[in-house]
Parts: C-alpha cells; sequence; structure tokens
C-alpha cells in the first residue's frame, strides 16, 4: 500500500507539479513559461545551515563511537581523535575532488562564532577561590610565561634563518615573532580534558588551567601588535612605532579586562529582574557576555579576556537571580556550546591538514618543536624557582615537570593561523601552516596521550574527595576569619585581609545591588530541637529503667536522704532524683556514659534516616573542580559496585561448590 501511495505521487510529480514548461493559453495577454513547480531540489537555500548540523551530527557520533571501547577512549584523548577524522574526511573529499572551500575554515567565524563558546565556558566553569588564592602565579605563568615564549622562540628562529641554511626560506624578524606569538597559545580545552581524566590535585590543576586561559588571551593581544607590525611593514617602523606598540599591549589586555567586568554587572542587574518572566533570565546569561565580546572585539580591545572575565565575576551573583532549573539548563547549554566548537575547530584542523597550502621545511619544524619544549622547560623552572621564595605552598618537581609537559596546542593557535594577513609571502605562510598543524599533532597526540602513565610513573598528587565536606567547609571559614585578623593584629595587609575585605564588600554592596534578597527556604532547626528531644527522653527512659533495676535488687538498704545524679549532655544537664525511701542511683562510669552518647546519636541518626531526603544532583557540576570530584566519586562507586559484584559471584560459585 504504502509503495503504491508513492508511485503515485512520483507519478504526479512528474506530469502535473514538476512540469516547468507550462503553456499560458493564447487568450492570455502574453504567452510566457511559468514555473509552477513545488517539489523540487533547493540546495542553496538551505547549504551553510545544512551543512554545519551535518558537521555537528558526524562529529557527535565519532564520539560516542570513540568511547565504545572504555581503554581506547581514556588512552587516546577526544582532540587527538577527532584530529585524525579530519584527517580522514580530508583524504576522502580530496579523493572526490569537492571545492576546498566549503571545508577551509575562515578566521571571522572562527572568531566571531567558534571562539566564544569555548572561552565563555572555561571562564564560567572557573573556580573562583581556588583562582584567586593562586591568582600571582597563575598570571605570572599567563604574562611573563607567554611574553618569554613569544621572544625566544621569535628570537631563535630569526636567528637561525639569518645566520644559517637550516630553512629553505627566509625569515624575517617581524614574521618570526608573529609566529612565535600563535604558537605560544596553550589551549585550555586539552589540558581540562586531560587533567579531569587523571583527577589531578587543585593546586596544579588551577595553575596550569589558569594559565592555559589567560596565556590565550596574552598571545591574541601579542599576535594583533605583530600582525599590525606586518601589515605596516619592517621598513617603515620607527622607534616612537614599537613603544606604542609595547603600551597599547597593556592597554588592550586590561580594556577587555575591564569590558568585561563591566558587562557582568549589568548581566546579574538584568536578571535581577526577570522574576516574573524567568524564561529571559538565561537569555540574558548568552547574550550580554557575547555582546560584552563583540564589544571589545570592536574596540579593539581584548575580546578573548572580556568575555572570559565576564563568565568569572557574573556567576556568583546570576546563580542567585535565576532558579535551580534555569542554573541547570544554562550549565547544560554553555557545555553543549563549548564542547560543539571544539569539536568542530579540531576537525577542520585535520581537514585543513589536506586542503590547506602546506610546504614542509622539516628545519624549520624541528626547530620550532625544539624552541616550543626547551623554552617552555626554562620558563617554568625559573617562575617556579622565583615563585617558591614568596609561597607557602611550594612547586615540586614533579609539579613544575607536568606544568612543563602539560603545554598542549589547539584550537586558539590554529585560529590565530587563519588570521595571518594576506599581504604575507604564500610560501611563508604555507610553513607556518604546515609547522603549526604538525606542533598540535605532535602536543595532542604525543604529549596528550603520554602525560597520564607518566603522571601515575611520577606519583603526582591526586585531588582527594574532601572538598564537599561540611566540616571542611566551616573549618575553612575559620581559618579564613583568623588569618584575616592575625594579619590585622601584625599590620600586615596580605592575601587574607584582602580577601576578607571583598567579601565584606561583596556582601554589604554588590550582592544587595546585584542579586535578589532570597528567603531561607528550609530551617531544619525544628527538626532537630524535635529530634534531640526525642533521643533525650529515650536515654531518660532507659536511665529511669535501670533505676527500677538497681532497686530490686538492694532493696533491703534504705538510705535517708535522697541522692542525685546527674547525667550531662550538650542540652544541659538534666537530674534525676528519688525519694527518701528508695535505693540510690549509682553514678555512671565513662563506659556506660560513652554507650549512652553512642546510643543517643544512633536514636537520631535513627531518625534522620526515616525522613526522605531530597538531594539535587546536577549531571553538570558548578566549576571544573567540582566535576573532577564528581568523576573521582563516580569512579569510586563504580569499583565498588564491580568489587560487589565479584565477591557476590565468588560467594555463589563457592556455595555451589
Amino acid at each position: 500500500m504504502i509503495l503504491r501511495i508513492l508511485f503515485a505521487l512520483s507519478l504526479l510529480y512528474t506530469t502535473v507539479i514538476s512540469d516547468e514548461n507550462v503553456t499560458i493559453p493564447a487568450e492570455t495577454a502574453s504567452e510566457e513559461n511559468i514555473d509552477v513547480s513545488i517539489i523540487g531540489y533547493h540546495w542553496e537555500h538551505v547549504e551553510t545551515p545544512f551543512i554545519c548540523a551535518m558537521w555537528l551530527l558526524l562529529a557527535s557520533v565519532a564520539k560516542i563511537l570513540f568511547h565504545v571501547n572504555k581503554k581506547f577512549g581514556e588512552a587516546v584523548p577526544d582532540s587527538a581523535l577527532l584530529i585524525t577524522m579530519g584527517l580522514l574526511l580530508g583524504i576522502m573529499l580530496k579523493m572526490s575532488h569537492v571545492n576546498d572551500t566549503l571545508y577551509l575554515l575562515n578566521s571571522k567565524v572562527f572568531f566571531l562564532y567558534l571562539l566564544p563558546p569555548i572561552i565563555f565556558d572555561a571562564g564560567y566553569f572557573m573556580p573562583n577561590r581556588l583562582l584567586f588564592e593562586n591568582f600571582g602565579s597563575v598570571m605570572m605563568f599567563a604574562v611573563v610565561g607567554t611574553i618569554w615564549n613569544t621572544v625566544a622562540i621569535g628570537g631563535t628562529l630569526a636567528l637561525v634563518s639569518r645566520y644559517t641554511n637550516w630553512f629553505g626560506i627566509s625569515v624575517s624578524p617581524v614574521d618570526s615573532y608573529l609566529f612565535s606569538s600563535l604558537i605560544s597559545a596553550v589551549d585550555p580545552v586539552a589540558v581540562i580534558t586531560v587533567f579531569e581524566e587523571i583527577h589531578v590535585n587543585a593546586f596544579l590543576f588551577i595553575n596550569v588551567f589558569g594559565e592555559a586561559l589567560f596565556n590565550d588571551g596574552i598571545a591574541a593581544v601579542l599576535f594583533q601588535i605583530f600582525n599590525k607590525m606586518t601589515t605596516i611593514g619592517t621598513e617603515k617602523l620607527k622607534t616612537v612605532h614599537y613603544f606604542v606598540f609595547g603600551s597599547s599591549f597593556f592597554a588592550v589586555a586590561l580594556g577587555g579586562a575591564l569590558i568585561g567586568v563591566l558587562f557582568a554587572f549589568v548581566s546579574a542587574l538584568a536578571t535581577k529582574y526577570t522574576q516574573r518572566v524567568k524564561l529571559v533570565g538565561p537569555v540574558f546569561v548568552f547574550v550580554i557576555p557575547y555582546i560584552a565580546y563583540l564589544m571589545a572585539e570592536m574596540t579593539g580591545f581584548s575580546a578573548i579576556l572580556a568575555i572570559c572575565c565576564c563568565g568569572i565575576v557574573m556567576k556568583q551573583y546570576v546563580k542567585c537571580n535565576i532558579t535551580h532549573d534555569a542554573s541547570a539548563s544554562v550549565k547544560y547549554f554553555v557545555k553543549l556550546m563549548s564542547q560543539a566548537s571544539e569539536t568542530v575547530v579540531f576537525m577542520f584542523l585535520g581537514l585543513s591538514a589536506i586542503s590547506s597550502q602546506t610546504r614542509f621545511d622539516w628545519g624549520f619544524i624541528i626547530v620550532t618543536l625544539a624552541g616550543c619544549l626547551i623554552y617552555r622547560i626554562i620558563g617554568v623552572v625559573s617562575q617556579c624557582y622565583i615563585l617558591n621564595k614568596f609561597r607557602t605552598r611550594k612547586f615540586t618537581f614533579e609539579d613544575q615537570f607536568v606544568m612543563s609537559y602539560g603545554g598542549l596546542r589547539g584550537a586558539i593557535a590554529f585560529g590565530l593561523l587563519s588570521s595571518m594577513p594576506d599581504t604575507m609571502d604564500p610560501e611563508i605562510k604555507a610553513v607556518f601552516t604546515t609547522t603549526t598543524i604538525v606542533v598540535i599533532c605532535f602536543t595532542v597526540f604525543l604529549q596528550g596521550s603520554t602525560i597520564r602513565p607518566l603522571l601515575s610513573l611520577l606519583k603526582v598528587e591526586r585531588q582527594k574527595n574532601d572538598d564537599d565536606m561540611m566540616f571542611r567547609k566551616i573549618y575553612q571559614r575559620y581559618i579564613d576569619y583568623m588569618m584575616a585578623g592575625l594579619e590585622d593584629v601584625v599590620a600586615l595587609h596580605g592575601a587574607h585581609s584582602l580577601r576578607d575585605w571583598f567579601e565584606r564588600m561583596n556582601a554589604m554592596y554588590l550582592k544587595p545591588i546585584l542579586t535578589i534578597e532570597n528567603k531561607q527556604e528550609f530551617d531544619a532547626t525544628p527538626f532537630v530541637r524535635m529530634f534531640a528531644k526525642d533521643a533525650m527522653s529515650r536515654a531518660a527512659s532507659i536511665v529511669e529503667r535501670r533505676a527500677s533495676m538497681v532497686k530490686d535488687v538492694a532493696k533491703e538498704k534504705k538510705y535517708a536522704s535522697a541522692k542525685v545524679c546527674p547525667i550531662p549532655s550538650q542540652y544541659g544537664q538534666r537530674t534525676y532524683s528519688t525519694s527518701s525511701e528508695t535505693d540510690p542511683i549509682e553514678p555512671l562510669s565513662l563506659d556506660q556514659m560513652s554507650q549512652l552518647q553512642k546510643m543517643m546519636s544512633d536514636l537520631l541518626d535513627q531518625k534522620l534516616k526515616s525522613y526522605p531526603q531530597f538531594k539535587k544532583v546536577d549531571d553538570i557540576q558548578d566549576d571544573y573542580l567540582s566535576m573532577i570530584n564528581a568523576s573521582f566519586v563516580d569512579k569510586e562507586e563504580k569499583d565498588k559496585e564491580g568489587m560487589d559484584k565479584k565477591s557476590l559471584a565468588a560467594k555463589k560459585s563457592h556455595e555451589m561448590v
């Protein structure tokens, strides 16, 4: 029946609907051919969205297939597998003689559509307290380290090009520094992926991840400066130009950060007044940071730092203004957009290795790879040596090794590569493209795949799952107040005093302005009092029963005066007295007191367990450190479940035997 209907529709389409030459009768004013086809092939109309949807579908299916085998998925990073898939697709498209322009990554598409979700995700899920506790070291690695790598790699390439014949091309100093600025950009996405899987400790995680995130903004600013120099021309540059470029570095970076903070406050204010239209709240969370990015890009400031700082600052205020469901939706959508953009970028990276104009200059490639590895080691070791002079928590040898080895290149370097000026020599541009792809593949495939066994070999400290324990949070707050008080006593204005000052200003001024006043949804005090009263009454009845037993055993002995037996507890002392005609109640021993307290505690626990407990558990946590802890707990539960199944199977087999 279905086949008959389809045949009838096709016959109708070929005879009536798709007839493109319909002649108007002669009685009409003019004779002309009119196309009245309804069903047809309109590829040009849906070309762009259809290609985007197919890219996302293909990449999502690929990521699912990558993790079918658990050991294979854990051994090889997702970014490496996506690059491999892009290479295979590029070979297939090249053999099919498909136009290269259909799968070439445009710099405008990358910086305006693909990069903002990646950077906003990294900033929005940044653990703020951990970041500001290590703000000095993070900024030193990000700013000083990036400048050091750019100057060292660029200077080495320029000197080798001038005084040796190792390169097949002649590279000017400005072109060398332009290339070194983009190759110094460390990819935060690749770092996060690897560190989440191996559960690295929080101190090491924040220093590597924070450096990778802010390093991108600094590298982009340096790239803009050297790109401007290349556009002007080396022969036209004067001393005053170098001074202007040097001062503009700080202006561009700080201006982008200030724009991000300003728009974060705007986003918090906007979400504050969405209580009657709650569906609009998440819209402000996404749109306003993107406007901050576009505003910084339009005015020449650092757009990466703008959207990164906007995500870091706005999170604590926005979460107070939107519902829990809306907050969970925001986290899901941010992760969705970030992973989709990351997937597309890495697949385009593999495609570009086939479709782009490449030229393998092995001398240039080897010098660049050696410079990236050697100068990063020198920079990390020297900076850690300086920081250890002023820090309580020192950078160990293992920490320095991981930071040196964790400088993975990825999406940012590839995106900056697509922004190189058109006025550059095509041969030099082809060598830069080839070298960048080789460096990214080397760091992602080799370093990303081997960092896990190296961490196990070095026995690097892993993250412990104790950050969410209540007593840890309480004691951490006590320690914060105590350290701030000690700094005030000795007249030392350090990090603790600064944090205490900001928290007071935040509680007194910023939060009342930027957030709504939420009343406490649940007060557990009446339940605790009820459980305590119930436990005390049960304990008192036990004591009274014991007193009656003592009375029955020693009823022959009479005392004239009443005796008092105090029962100490955390709710005060409660006394029970006997009359003059009864026997005395002997004082409880220490063992009996401990048993009584344990009994009261058990009774309270039983009461608490008898009430249903509702706990909202999110698949996506509030920051990356919480994600590491959650994955750690999930792994422990799965291991425990596996051990239980094995022990149960062993027990059954033993019973059968």
